[in-house]
This record gives C-alpha cells, sequence and structure tokens, in this order.
C-alpha cells in the first residue's frame, strides 16, 4: 500500500478523521457488536446477537477501486496484527483457509454477482463459513435483493462502512466518487449528490456548521439544498461549537468548466498525471525508470503527497522549471560533498551535512521522474498539441482547429486524445456547425469503430460534443475573466504573478470563479455567471446572521476574519465531477497571495485528468 500522508500541517484537523475511519474500519474487523446492523430480513445474525467478535483470523475481501482508498487510512501491516488476510475481489475464486470472510465493497450489482460465485463455490466444496458483507458508505436495498435472491441472506452479516470523505493529502478531500460526472450527466443518477452533501454534513459535525454557502451549477445548487435539508433533519449544534472553523463553502460544477481537464496540465504533479495517471497519492511505474536495476520488469508504487518535502515545495511548479530547482539542489549537494572531502568540518557541520544527505534519496526519485517526463513533453507531437490547445482556447482560427481534429481522427491517433480536443472544440463553439458535426461524427465511427456510436452519444447526452444551436459566448467569458493571459510572465515561471501558470497563458475557469468570490463576490460577475452553465445560489445559514461573509471581506485586510488562535479562516472548495491536479496548485496559488484573507481547502468527487473523466464516458458496444 502507498504511504500514508502526513496531515499535521492541515488547516483543520484531518488526522482526527482518518483517524475515526481507521477505528471504524478496525471495529468492523473485530466485529464489535455496535457496528452490526441486522440482516436483509431484519434479524440479527446470531454472532452479532451474542454480542460477538470475528475471532481468530479472518480474510478481508476488497473491491480494488477502494484498495486506493483503504492504502490512506490504513496500513497492510496493522491489518496483519489484526489477523487479517488480504484479498481483492474479482472473477477468479478467493483462495484462503480462513473460515471467516469480510468483503467490503462498493454498492454495485456486477459485485454481489462475485460475492454469489464465489459462496456458490464454497457450497459446492462443502466448505463452512461466516460472510460478512460492508458496504462503502452505505447499503443499498438493490444490492441486498440480489444476496436475497441467490438465497444466501440467511449465510451473511451485513453493514456499512460509513467512509465519506478521504483526507488525500493535507489540503485535498476525497469523495471517491469517480463516476459522478458522468452519472449526473448521462445516466441521469443524482444519487452522488446525496453523497457528497452528506460528506460536507460529516464535516461540519466535527468542524461548526458552514455559515456561508455559494453554489454555482445545476448539481451544486442541489448539494446546497441537500446539506440544508439535513441541517433541518439532524442538526449541527451550533450553539455547543463557537465560531465554525470553515468560514465558507463554495461549490462548483464541473459542467460551469469542461474547458479547463481537457487542457494538458503543465505543472509538475499534473504532467505526472497525464502521463503516469495519479491514484490516490501515488504512481505506479517500471522500477526500472526509478533506478531499480535488480526488479527490472517490475512494477513499483511512488508515493507522492506532501510527507515528502522536496514534492511539496515543487509539486505546483510549472514543469518547465523543475529541472532547474532539481539541478541547483543536486549542485549544493555536490559542492557542500566537496567542502566536506577537501576542509577540515565542525562536528556541527558534519552534522548539518548529514541531515542534507537524509534528502538525497528524494532528490533521486524526483530527478527520474521529471526525466521521465521529459521522454514526452520534448516530443514534437506534445509540443503541436499544446499550440493547437491553445489556439483553440482563443477563438480565432475555427478552420485551422477544425482541419487538426480532422487530421487525428485520418491518423487515427488515440482514442482519448482524439476526444479531448474535440470536446475542447466544440464546448468553444456552443457546438458545431450541423455540417461539420455530422463530418466528424461520421469520419471518427469510420476510423475507430461504430462500436463507438455510444460513447459519441454520451458526449452528446452530456452536452460535450453536439450540433451548435446559439451563437458561442466563450469569446465574452474569456475576456471579462480573463482566461488567457499574455504576459503571464512564462519566462519566469518561478516567480509567476498569475494562476494562468499552471498552463503557461491559461487561467483555469473555475478557478478565476473562486479567486472572484473570495476577492468580491460573484455580485459584480453576475451576468457572466448567467451565460455559464447551471444557476447559481448564495446563502447565509440559519444561527450566524452576525458572521462575516465573503462580500463583506471583500478588500478587508488579512487579520479581519480569524479563528480564535490567530489562523486565518477557511474556505472549502468542493468541485462536483471532480478537479484536476492543475486547479488546486493555482487555488495553493491563490492562498499564498500576499494579503488574502482565507485558506483555501479543497473537496472533490475525485481527483481527475482529461484522461480519466474522458475515458467515464467511453462505451465500447463491441
Amino acid at each position: 500500500m502507498a504511504q500514508i500522508p502526513n496531515l499535521d500541517n492541515a488547516p483543520l484537523n484531518l488526522t482526527s478523521l482518518r483517524d475515526l475511519s481507521q477505528k471504524e474500519l478496525l471495529n468492523i474487523l473485530k466485529n464489535k457488536a455496535e457496528y452490526f446492523e441486522s440482516n436483509v430480513l431484519g434479524r440479527l445474525n446470531s454472532a452479532v446477537a451474542n454480542g460477538g467478535y470475528i475471532r481468530g483470523r479472518k480474510c478481508l475481501v476488497i473491491d480494488p477501486k477502494l484498495g486506493g482508498s483503504l492504502s490512506l487510512i490504513i496500513q497492510t501491516s496493522l491489518l496483519k496484527e489484526h489477523g487479517v488476510e488480504l484479498r481483492y475481489l474479482s472473477a477468479d475464486p478467493i483462495q484462503t483457509e480462513c473460515t471467516k470472510v469480510v468483503y467490503l465493497v462498493r454498492p454495485q450489482l456486477d459485485l454481489m454477482k462475485f460475492i454469489c460465485s464465489y459462496i456458490r463455490t464454497d457450497i459446492s466444496k462443502g466448505l463452512q463459513r461466516e460472510y460478512f458483507v460492508y458496504f462503502v458508505p452505505r447499503r443499498a436495498v438493490v444490492c441486498e435483493k440480489i444476496l436475497e435472491e441467490e438465497n444466501f441472506h440467511h449465510l451473511l452479516t451485513i453493514g456499512e462502512y460509513p467512509l465519506y470523505v478521504l483526507p488525500v493529502d493535507e489540503d485535498v478531500l476525497s469523495f471517491e466518487l469517480d463516476l459522478a460526472y458522468k452519472e449526473c450527466q448521462v445516466d441521469g443518477d443524482t444519487s452522488s449528490l446525496w453523497h457528497i452533501a452528506k460528506a460536507i454534513h460529516k464535516l461540519e459535525f466535527s468542524f461548526g456548521l458552514i455559515p456561508n454557502v455559494r453554489a454555482k451549477g445545476k448539481a451544486s445548487v442541489r448539494v446546497a439544498d441537500i446539506l440544508n435539508r439535513m441541517q433541518v433533519e439532524e442538526p449541527v449544534n451550533t450553539s455547543d461549537m463557537g465560531m465554525p472553523e470553515i468560514n465558507t463553502l463554495i461549490l462548483i460544477d464541473r459542467e460551469v468548466d469542461m474547458i479547463t481537464p481537457m487542457l494538458t496540465q503543465l505543472t509538475y504533479e499534473g504532467l505526472l498525471d497525464e502521463f503516469l495517471h495519479v491514484n490516490n497519492g501515488s504512481v505506479e511505474l517500471d522500477a526500472s525508470i526509478m533506478g531499480v536495476q535488480q526488479q527490472e520488469g517490475k512494477k513499483i508504487k511512488v508515493p507522492l503527497n506532501s510527507s515528502d518535502k522536496l514534492f511539496k515545495e515543487i509539486r505546483d511548479l510549472n514543469f518547465e522549471v523543475v529541472g532547474q530547482v532539481l539541478r541547483q539542489k543536486a549542485t549544493s549537494m555536490k559542492q557542500d560533498y566537496t567542502e566536506m572531502t577537501t576542509t577540515n568540518q565542525s562536528v556541527s557541520e558534519l552534522k548539518d551535512f548529514v541531515k542534507k544527505l537524509n534528502s538525497l534519496p528524494e532528490i533521486t526519485r524526483h530527478i527520474n521522474l521529471a526525466q521521465h517526463l521529459s521522454t514526452f513533453t520534448s516530443k514534437p507531437s506534445f509540443l503541436g498539441r499544446l499550440d493547437m490547445e491553445h489556439t483553440i482556447v482563443e477563438a480565432q482560427s475555427y478552420d485551422v482547429c477544425f482541419e487538426y481534429i480532422e487530421e487525428m481522427i485520418h491518423k487515427q491517433e488515440p482514442l482519448i486524445n482524439v476526444l479531448r480536443l474535440l470536446i475542447l472544440f466544440s464546448i468553444t463553439n456552443s457546438g458545431l456547425p450541423k455540417k461539420n458535426f455530422d463530418y466528424l461524427r461520421r469520419e471518427f465511427l469510420h476510423s475507430y469503430g461504430f462500436e463507438h456510436m455510444a460513447t459519441l452519444n454520451n458526449l452528446e447526452k452530456a452536452g460535450l460534443f453536439k450540433k451548435q444551436e446559439t451563437k458561442s459566448n466563450w469569446f465574452t467569458i474569456k475576456r471579462a475573466l480573463q482566461l488567457v493571459v499574455e504576459d503571464a510572465d512564462t519566462s519566469k515561471p518561478l516567480n509567476p504573478n498569475d494562476i494562468a501558470y499552471v498552463f503557461s497563458g491559461y487561467a483555469p475557469l473555475s478557478i478565476r470563479l473562486v479567486q472572484q468570490a473570495v476577492r468580491s463576490g460573484w455580485r459584480p460577475i453576475e451576468e457572466i455567471l448567467k451565460l455559464l452553465p447551471g444557476p447559481h445560489s448564495e446563502t447565509k445559514r440559519s444561527g450566524f446572521a452576525s458572521s462575516p461573509s465573503l462580500d463583506n471581506l471583500a478588500g478587508a485586510p488579512a487579520n479581519v476574519d480569524k479563528v480564535t488562535d490567530g489562523r486565518r479562516s477557511l474556505v472549502l472548495v468542493v468541485f462536483v465531477g471532480g478537479v484536476t491536479f492543475a486547479e488546486i496548485s493555482a487555488l495553493r496559488f491563490l492562498s499564498a497571495q500576499e494579503g488574502m484573507a482565507y485558506d483555501l481547502i479543497v473537496g472533490t468527487t475525485k481527483t481527475v485528468g482529461g484522461h480519466s473523466l474522458t475515458e467515464t464516458f467511453i462505451e465500447n458496444l463491441g
């Protein structure tokens, strides 16, 4: 499992959240009676009724999608200490001698079929086991119905593991809903919105009722409504908790800004995600890339979080300067070594040098990673793609963009790459004229196969690739929010002066909205907000009539709105549908600006990139 991130420097006490999740998981494995729930027929399993434990060794079978999440909560070694064998749920039979099997799964129908298949196999072999199924984060009647229909319900103890919020890093919380955007936009399944509201409400029980809520986008406004309803049904006691630790919640739909995730991220962490796909704070790659020769051909996991001090320093930099920073650090260490071997050093100087040597593995790790990324970023095809992305965003050369995408399709370039540019082109033009739309659709299906009709239908349903019905307002939005920054000081990306540095000249639309909210509120850009998808709302929650709102604090000095111990007030920015690493970097940049009155913390359904987000829409009929 990946390295668990250090949360000591988090602006909120996220360690307590993680500890609680770990404790709840261990209590499930100990099988404490209070963590059990009745089975589908409403009767308690005998083990529960007797208040029993899952004594002795037990096999924990994890839904593979939950593996990365659990690695950020608990070490494998701790599970072993509790007599746990770890297995992953798949179509293959589970090999274990344990008589107690605990399934930890998301409430999905296909996973129920796997569980039924395992139990059927055990019964056919005459094996007698106890089975426990825990749904994450909550049980679903439709899944329990399958277990009942298969007549296995009497063999099972069913419960929940309420993992709604996962601290991925010291300023990033994930709700682990990787399909939320596609489910809302294409399938019409809005259950994820309840989960998001539940996650935020859980945070409120730990850190106080959030007094100010702003939302932009249909799903975000719905989340804000559900959150208010939850407060009525299960209120956070505002009188006992004092001043809330989170001053403002800003909810933003991914639908409001689908341009940003389709662009290639140009921060160090963003590019690692583009080419190596960061998942739950780590990347998996060939051992040889990291210089581990004896394990050539094997895959290794490299943790990427703020516990790595060098990564924390360089993760948000434009990749153009990462090599320069690493070179300076390596040169400095080399000079120190030369001084150490050629001159007499005092004991304290020796101690300082040994301290510096401790950072050598980090420097080596990131030199290897940066060198590997350079093999991609130096290719003419990569640089040509970046140029085309910027041309599309500038929205001034329609024919050039159309011909570039047409050529990509005819060359059968990677499917995801084509779809990302197609989405970007369609959104910036509010769809394509019918003739162009029909032509590109036809050519795409000829090149990639008619089995991808479902993929294009999904994109059309989500409004990401469609026929043009109205004139595009992108030019107006781009100009009003200054999204294209010509003088983004890309020549000196070590000290950027605008969030546009994360895309070398393009400022993420989503983060401009956050920037506007924390500086002067949304009222001055009311007309621009109306041009973006979905409604917007601003709510002051009851019980906090005297609490300062963002509008009142616009332009106020940084010491105006602080919690009692002198720290800056917190704004929780929640992305409904996913956030990119480049956007997180832009928020960190904003938070670090002089005169900024707030610390910013990110909540998201999942960290996404253009690749992972586009992939959710791909459906192969073949």
